[in-house]
């Protein structure tokens, strides 16, 4: 996998100063997307041990609240291979820190088993993100008062409940 870019002490992508990782890679394609650099797979560096090391440290500080995943798109099967395991590392070693993820997929179609993006580390992928936003990006229904995402069909779920039990539920 590769990734376009690391953001530390961001504020944009999910509640509280958080380490944003922008994978490379997405089908999507959406209109208007305010960064079609990370369509391109091979775009940027790729995501190494030491990156993954970097990203790790980044999270020790009391202040930062989580690690949020977009792009590009973290659940294009290709990333979901590399995030999983790394995703894991970061549960384990920081339980208390929150972790979003921005698709755009959607949950209930597109992540299930039988869905065009779900894969054999979908479902643990899943059930370690806390907050989903999940949509692609429709430039006509962009507004910018809209909290966490970029179009009014975006949603902002909860994950780990759609993980356990496919339910939606939208928390903003």
């Amino acid at each position: 996998m590769y990734y376009s870019a690391i953001k530390y002490h961001d504020i944009a992508n999910g509640i509280g100063v958080r380490t944003v990782l922008f994978v490379s890679g997405c089908r999507n394609r959406c209109k208007d997307c305010f960064q079609p650099e990370t369509w391109d797979f091979s775009n940027g560096c790729p995501f190494t041990k030491e990156v993954e090391n970097e990203i790790i440290e980044s999270l020790d500080s009391d202040y930062v609240q989580g690690l949020t995943l977009l792009g590009g798109d973290p659940f294009e099967p290709e990333n979901q291979e590399a995030l999983r395991p790394f995703v894991r590392r970061v549960v384990e070693k920081f339980p208390q820190k929150d972790i979003w993820a921005y698709t755009g997929y959607v949950a209930e179609r597109d992540l299930v088993p039988g869905g065009k993006c779900h894969t054999g580390d979908t479902q643990e992928l899943l059930s370690d993100i806390d907050v989903l936003v999940d949509g692609p990006f429709v430039a006509e229904q962009y507004d910018i008062t809209l909290k966490f995402k970029g179009s009014a069909n975006q949603r902002v779920l909860d994950c780990k409940l759609f993980a356990k039990t496919g339910q939606i539920v939208e928390i903003m």
